[in-house]
């Protein structure tokens, strides 16, 4: 759609309201909802908002020492536009006109810290080399029969799932939650997000869900937009999401595991697939695997970006703990699936659900292209069996500040994501690991207090 298209739309419907959101460096949608008036004058300039969302963190606690915005710029509004593609109407909110916007400037640069204006960015030199890429992104999450406020009275602990027990692919725990369970995936439908699948986990009250692929930038948008849709949906149902990477101990962990492939840009002829080759990949998908795998312990903390995301990369839990690669192998960090040319397509299994979807994919898709540039050979061989106990493969860096330091001293990450964005980026990374370094944890007091 373009401006008078929208425009007669609202006009047409005699629309009065319009609410946008657009993501914050966690990918936790900011927005508001506005007079048909603002928006429509509104759509060449931009809106203005108070940069502050890019300085402080996930509580509304400012950062210390980034660059972007703070007490040194006076927390001045910044432009931000409105991207029409993205227009839906949210069905569970009287379908209400909705629009994803990011910090892109008019002259195509904008906000170094904008997660969104990255991944255009990106995109964007993508298409510049010939190549379509088509990403998904799926979800594990749990689900819990908790409201916010219960959420706080039980300090977080104590909490009741949606289901008991342990019952990954259960035909019968969702049909005993029909109602909530087929809202989900009709109401995503209707809501422009079209799943491909929808099924329990093993976990209590665990769903998981994979998206179906498309373009990669519309690929996030709908990612970032599936988290939050799939909380305010359960908010209906007295239900809880969470999309913690961790939230228990003695419970899976909840992966956002990254599907990927580059195409003609005509979309008729899949790159990565060769029929003339060992395991049918071709040769540029043997590049870029060989590129994620070198850039993987640079850019971890954009796939892994809080410090809960690391309890969820241990061995035995589903999720990789190497710089690896195999044939549908699930104990490696890339996963080849490569049943026909339709449906060959490279899995990172580094994510967990607590990713920044636009950075997640800008992270892949970016160093994929570094191995596709330098012409990188993958010397790296494929893993058989469990990749948890070779030895030999390069592990990857086990806690958040690690990850922050090691793509903090990456020339590889500021080549990719420049100067600006990796400052800001590492810094908020650091700061988030402050906050955990000075807490005193449960774990603490029942181990010390008494026997110490």
């Amino acid at each position: 759609m373009d401006n008078s298209q929208i425009i007669k739309y609202l006009q047409d419907k005699d629309v009065h309201k319009i609410k946008f959101a657009f993501a914050d460096i966690d990918g936790i949608l900011r927005g508001k909802v506005i007079h048909r008036k603002k928006f429509i004058d509104g759509l060449q300039e931009g809106y203005g908002f108070c940069d502050v969302v890019f300085g402080w963190d996930s509580a509304d606690a400012l950062y210390d020492g980034v660059e972007v915005t703070g007490w040194h710029t006076g927390f001045p509004d910044k432009p931000c536009r409105i991207d029409l593609n993205t227009f839906r109407t949210v069905p569970w909110e009287d379908n209400i006109p909705f629009f994803l916007a990011d910090f892109s400037g008019s002259d195509g640069a904008g906000l170094a810290s904008c997660p969104r204006s990255l991944l255009k960015r990106i995109m964007h030199d993508c298409e510049e080399m010939g190549f379509h890429a088509e990403f998904a992104q799926e979800f594990e999450w749990f689900n819990f029969r908790e409201s916010p406020e219960s959420l706080r009275e039980k300090g977080f602990s104590g909490l009741q799932p949606l289901t008991p027990g342990m019952y990954g692919y259960s035909i019968l725990r969702p049909s005993q939650n029909s109602a909530f369970y087929y809202d989900l995936f009709n109401l995503l439908e209707q809501f422009n997000i079209t799943l491909e699948g929808l099924h329990t986990e093993t976990g209590p009250g665990v769903y998981e869900a994979a998206i179906l692929h498309c373009r990669v930038l519309e690929a996030a948008d709908k990612a970032v937009l599936f988290k939050t849709a799939v909380k305010e949906i359960a908010a209906r149902h007295h239900i809880v999401a969470s999309f913690m990477a961790k939230w228990n101990t003695d419970l899976p962990g909840c992966s956002g595991h990254i599907h990927q492939s580059l195409w003609s840009l005509d979309r008729r002829y899949n790159l990565f697939y060769s029929i003339e080759e060992e395991g049918n990949i071709s040769p540029l998908l043997k590049q870029y695997i060989a590129g994620q795998l070198y850039c993987l312990p640079y850019i971890l903390p954009m796939l892994a970006p809080t410090v809960n995301s690391y309890k969820r990369l241990v061995e035995g839990a589903w999720a990789p703990t190497t710089v690896s690669w195999g044939y549908d192998n699930r104990t490696t960090a890339l996963r080849v699936l490569n049943p026909s040319e339709k449906y060959t397509r490279l899995e990172m299994r580094v994510p967990g659900a607590d990713s920044n979807p636009y950075l997640a994919m800008a992270a892949s898709l970016a160093s994929g292209l570094y191995g596709i540039k330098n012409r990188l050979l993958l010397d790296i061989e494929a893993v058989k069996g469990n990749a948890y106990q070779n030895s030999e493969i390069e592990r990857l860096p086990a806690d958040l500040y690690s990850a922050a330091m090691a793509m903090n001293e990456s020339p590889v990450a500021r080549e990719l994501f420049g100067e600006a964005f990796v400052d800001h980026f590492v810094k908020t990374r650091l700061w988030e690991w402050k906050q955990y370094a000075k807490q005193v944890s449960n774990w603490e007091l029942r181990r010390y207090f008494e026997i110490i």
